[in-house]
């Protein structure tokens, strides 16, 4: 699939912190924005559980500061359970520590998808999970306390890091329309795990049921585009990145 229309209007340097084992950059980055240059730190998430996030989440501070070091102009925390998995509190807290520490402006993937939610104005959601049934339930509690209405929840039970990007997409289709069929009157679908491949997934479901698609590593790079002043619009990939709109200023403030 060639590169979508985008309207990033200059280059960014834009640093990633990464739950791989080794500094890479998420294939779908450099599909979405290829004139964007992203920097990856790794922090090695070692499975999909609390006990193997325990370890991750306490390299992210010290991979921000590499990253600021290296004169990023905004920071994106890749992992969406990893970021959410303590609650909503400890992810606000996160956040304010990270900022501080860099002194730039700093998102992570669990609140790219809590703004994609909000952008395309979801508040009662169907969602379908790469995860098993603890992180489904710490997923559901998070979403709550961020304020919406998780009508349906759904994963595929992994547990194994790698595990996800092995997940077709059509069995993704299918988990969606599965949760969405559970939800009346959803108003829109969060896919969560930055690791199931989802690119090519929001346009057909969104043509099939009607409503938005969230998707966790869209979300994360149309953020990261964000924090730097841009809008991240790109055609081709669902209705959050079609719709959206300039970044307005005081939101990047607001997040240095």
């Amino acid at each position: 699939m060639p590169p979508a229309r985008t309207d990033s209007r200059g280059h960014f340097t834009i640093g990633l912190v990464v739950p791989f084992a080794e500094d890479k950059i998420p294939d779908e980055g450099p599909i979405m924005y290829p004139d964007v240059t992203f920097v990856p730190r790794a922090v090695g998430v070692r499975a999909l559980t609390p006990e193997g996030y325990d370890p991750a989440m306490a390299a992210i501070r010290p991979a921000a500061e590499h990253l600021a070091r290296q004169g990023v102009a905004a920071i994106m925390v890749i992992g969406t359970s990893l970021t959410f998995y303590k609650g909503a509190a400890a992810h606000r807290r996160l956040l304010e520590d990270v900022r501080a520490t860099t002194g730039l402006p700093v998102s992570t993937m669990s609140q790219a998808v809590i703004d994609g939610l909000r952008a395309v104005g979801a508040k009662k959601i169907a969602v379908a999970t790469a995860y098993d049934g603890e992180v489904n339930r710490r997923l559901r509690d998070f979403l709550t306390d961020e304020g919406f209405s998780v009508a349906a929840i759904d994963g595929f039970g992994i547990t194994d890091f790698g595990g996800p990007s092995r997940v077709g997409a059509q069995d993704i289709l299918d988990l969606g329309s599965k949760v969405c069929e559970e939800a009346v009157d959803a108003e829109g679908l969060l896919i969560s795990c930055g690791g199931l491949r989802t690119l090519g997934v929001a346009k057909p479901f969104e043509a099939r049921h009607g409503i938005p698609v969230v998707a966790s590593t869209q979300a994360a790079f149309w953020a990261a585009l964000r924090l730097v002043g841009a809008s991240g619009h790109l055609t081709g990939y669902g209705r959050m990145l079609e719709e959206s709109v300039e970044a307005d200023l005081e939101f990047t403030r607001d997040r240095k």
